[in-house]
């Protein structure tokens, strides 16, 4: 479906996800990150970068792998982005939800 974010239309699917990354820039990560109440500082760009990175490679994301990828620790990305950092990271992220998210 199509909505509006950042007063730029883009296509997400039912749980806010965005369907094309390509449709993604900061200013859409800065909306996003207000809705869940995260305030964005260069760490959190330093990961979000990661993350798309690794998408565009087909990597498959888990928590497990970020924290085994030298970018950012498990309780680090935790501490970034709280109660459920996979999710909320991948979406500011303008990623796909994760397979190995709930």
């Amino acid at each position: 479906m199509e909505t509006i974010i950042a007063n730029m239309p883009v296509n997400v699917n039912e749980q806010g996800y965005l369907l094309d990354m390509n449709q993604w820039n900061k200013e859409i990560a800065e909306q996003i990150a207000d809705e869940e109440a995260i305030d964005l500082t260069n760490r959190h760009w330093e990961v979000l970068e990661y993350l798309r990175a690794e998408q565009v490679k087909g990597t498959a994301l888990s928590i497990r792998k970020i924290g085994k990828s030298g970018v950012v620790g498990i309780a680090e990305f935790y501490k970034l982005f709280p109660e459920g950092p996979l999710k909320k990271a991948s979406r500011i992220a303008g990623i796909p939800k994760p397979a190995s998210c709930i």
